[in-house]
């Protein structure tokens, strides 16, 4: 009997190849976690306090910026980074064309229009090389998202911007501690976005900040960031509101955990790096998938770990996206912690095909505002990754190291060894 046909998948029966309990949860906590946050809820301060301004330093220390908001989430420090770039009413600013939704909606939240761009196959990133085509007289800014924790080519995406007199906002929302040119992301840009959510490399719950070296763009996201006031909390307020602002504060008791948990990043940064390349080492071979590379002056965080499914090999071009999902959940049974977080490209989201954000047809129905095509036609690429990809986090993540990874390169091995079954 052949190997294949003595193997059963779990969703036929067969023993699962990761065992339950073999995963462990993201992120470890520990007495220096413990201590951190029970400090500041047993204080007096529970808005925005001690602990909410030493983050901000800490982190600016730790990426190489010299000023850092913290915020409650990184969709709100990535408005506050087109705000700070002059983003207004009717400008076009261009962003990738896959990512999370917040990567373009927050274009949308200061009355502003994406302008999609095409991904790069090898990368899974915006194209820098299609950019320039999508820049017209509207276009005020370039949102350039280091995706699944691979940097952008920032190299070429500065040298359109100098060009054509534009700013970046770099989405390094998923992309803490990656590096472009020995650079560490969020320093090459005028301005960038960090996430602190749950599944990202450094967890704070949830909570965001915003970085920058440029005081002008830090005094307009900074207000922005608390009412439209000029005075943050940290000076003496005067409650009068100059322009159009959020409440995008963080608070103490998320700033203690973030603080905590940045003692620590360095280390799950390690941790990552270690068990992806035990992963990649473990899958080589495996028929049918295309493993994520880093590319030459791009240093990968591994973030999300994604993987691509060879669907013209399989057979299966006419209904990837439908496959995938068989595939990834005969994964799923083999307790493999792998999943697909966005299986839309963006440009096909309803907001964006119907071009109405807040009714009336607004952003795109302003008088400031020129016509947009949003055919899904010109976004091949996007939506041949979106059908083709799964992804991964909390198995490279600590406290779990190689053993995980091998396990969880079993799991998939089984399945792509054994496709007959789930066909």
């Amino acid at each position: 009997m052949s190997k294949t046909s003595a193997t059963k998948l779990a969703i036929h029966g067969g023993p699962k190849a990761v065992p339950d309990g073999t995963v462990k949860a993201w992120p470890p906590i520990d007495d220096v976690d413990r201590r951190m946050v029970l400090a500041s809820l047993e204080s007096a301060t529970h808005a925005f306090g001690p602990n909410a301004k030493a983050f901000q330093e800490e982190f600016a220390a730790w990426n190489g910026n010299k000023y850092a908001i913290t915020t409650n989430s990184g969709t709100a420090a990535l408005h506050m980074g087109l705000v700070a770039c002059d983003v207004g009413c009717g400008d076009e600013v261009i962003v990738t064309s896959y990512s999370w939704s917040s990567s373009a909606t927050c274009i949308l939240h200061h009355n502003a229009i994406p302008v999609f761009v095409d991904l790069k196959w090898d990368t899974m990133l915006m194209d820098e090389d299609k950019i320039e085509a999508a820049i017209t007289p509207r276009t005020k800014a370039i949102v350039a998202v280091h995706l699944h924790g691979l940097p952008v080519n920032m190299e070429k995406v500065m040298a359109v911007a100098k060009r054509h007199s534009l700013k970046v906002v770099e989405d390094a929302c998923q992309a803490h501690g990656a590096k472009f040119q020995g650079r560490k992301v969020g320093t090459i840009g005028h301005c960038a976005a960090f996430s602190f959510n749950q599944n990202k490399c450094l967890c704070s719950g949830e909570g965001g900040m915003f970085v920058t070296n440029d005081e002008d763009l830090l005094k307009k996201a900074a207000q922005l960031w608390s009412f439209g006031e000029t005075r943050t909390p940290l000076e003496s307020r005067d409650y009068h509101a100059y322009a159009l602002g959020w409440m995008y504060r963080n608070n103490d008791l998320t700033a203690a955990f973030g603080r905590a948990q940045l003692t620590k990043l360095d280390g799950y940064m390690t941790t990552l790096k270690t068990n992806a390349q035990a992963l990649a080492d473990a899958l080589k071979g495996v028929p049918h998938l295309i493993l994520p590379t880093e590319y030459a002056g791009a240093e990968h965080n591994w973030y999300n770990y994604t993987l691509r499914f060879d669907m013209k090999a399989l057979g299966h071009e006419h209904d990837a996206g439908a496959f995938r999902d068989k595939l990834v959940a005969a994964m799923k049974a083999e307790g493999v912690q792998t999943g697909v977080w966005q299986k839309f490209i963006l440009p096909a989201m309803t907001v964006f095909q119907a071009k109405n954000g807040y009714g009336q047809g607004c952003p795109w129905s302003c008088s400031h505002a020129r016509p947009v095509n949003y055919d899904l036609k010109q976004y091949p690429v996007a939506q041949k990754h979106s059908d083709w990809h799964t992804g991964m986090t909390v198995p490279l993540r600590a406290p779990n190291g190689p053993e995980v990874a091998r396990l969880t390169a079993a799991g998939i091995r089984k399945v792509m060894e054994n496709v007959e079954q789930v066909k």
